[in-house]
């Protein structure tokens, strides 16, 4: 498989402001922390692999390949980047993307499966093909994205407690949303290992006490009793306030009774404009 048709080894710094992220990159988070110890490595001991770039008009470049260098290269106060220059096409660029994510293996199960499937539909390849061009078997494509079946509240919840990719293939057995996220809800809540998970649904698949595919109560509401779901959200957020530029300040303390998140956010940096601050309660 060519999938870059001119290929410059030579090294070039390039303006940050000039490089454009890849709108086809499998990559959503990034983690503050593993940035700030990538920027430290890098102010250390500077950027030992250069990030991959391909030319567009108006004198800017699009990456290819090392956001996450790219994004603690700038969080390391670097106003240049060390890149190699690249000629390809917007597919070969998306496949280059996704195969650069892939071979570091600290993709996302969720992210690969959007990632193949932006491929397939953005290109008109087959799965068939899509497994050729990344080297892997068409099954195993087609595994992948069966996970896709699962709403987002889903996926994020299966990322943020922690399970594997089987947990999340056995969940597939149950084809209706509310029901899984019943059951989802259980494992989480039990701390279920994946042969718990599967003998599990196995038993409430064969004694039939999960809700068949179609449902029209849709006034049910799915109560998740796993605190830590709420508990991640909520340093999810003060890590996203974070990288905005907002000094925000968490701190989580445990009792034997209760657990306590505060959450204190600067009043200069959450109402920077007066016209916004919110307006005085009048009484009469």
């Amino acid at each position: 498989m060519k999938l870059l048709t001119k290929y410059n080894k030579k090294v070039i710094e390039i303006p940050a402001r000039k490089i454009r992220p890849n709108k086809t990159q499998p990559r959503q988070d990034f983690y503050e922390e593993d940035l700030r110890s990538l920027s430290q490595s890098i102010s250390n001991n500077g950027l030992l692999q250069p990030l991959t770039v391909r030319k567009l008009k108006n004198d800017e470049y699009e990456l290819i390949a090392g956001e996450r260098r790219l994004r603690a290269s700038v969080m390391a106060g670097f106003t240049k980047i060390p890149c190699i220059v690249m000629k390809c096409s917007d597919k070969d660029s998306a496949i280059f993307a996704l195969i650069e994510n892939l071979q570091r293996k600290d993709l996302g199960m969720f992210e690969e499966a959007r990632g193949i499937n932006r491929l397939i539909r953005k290109y008109g390849i087959t799965q068939e093909q899509a497994a050729i061009q990344l080297g892997k078997k068409q099954s195993t494509v087609a595994n992948k994205l069966r996970l896709l079946r699962l709403s987002y509240d889903e996926q994020d919840w299966i990322v943020q407690a922690g399970l594997t990719e089987r947990h999340a293939r056995a969940l597939l057995k149950i084809q209706n949303e509310d029901s899984r996220k019943e059951v989802l809800s259980h494992i989480i809540a039990e701390n279920l290992n994946v042969k718990e998970t599967e003998k599990y649904i196995s038993s409430l698949l064969d004694n039939k006490k999960v809700q068949p595919l179609h449902n029209n109560n849709n006034d049910k509401k799915i109560v998740v009793k796993d605190v830590r779901i709420f508990v991640n959200t909520i340093s999810r957020a003060v890590d996203t306030m974070r990288m905005s530029g907002i000094d925000a300040v968490s701190n989580k303390e445990e009792t034997e009774d209760y657990i306590e998140y505060t959450v204190k956010i600067p009043k200069e940096t959450a109402y920077p404009f007066p016209y916004l601050n919110p307006l005085p309660k009048v009484t009469q």
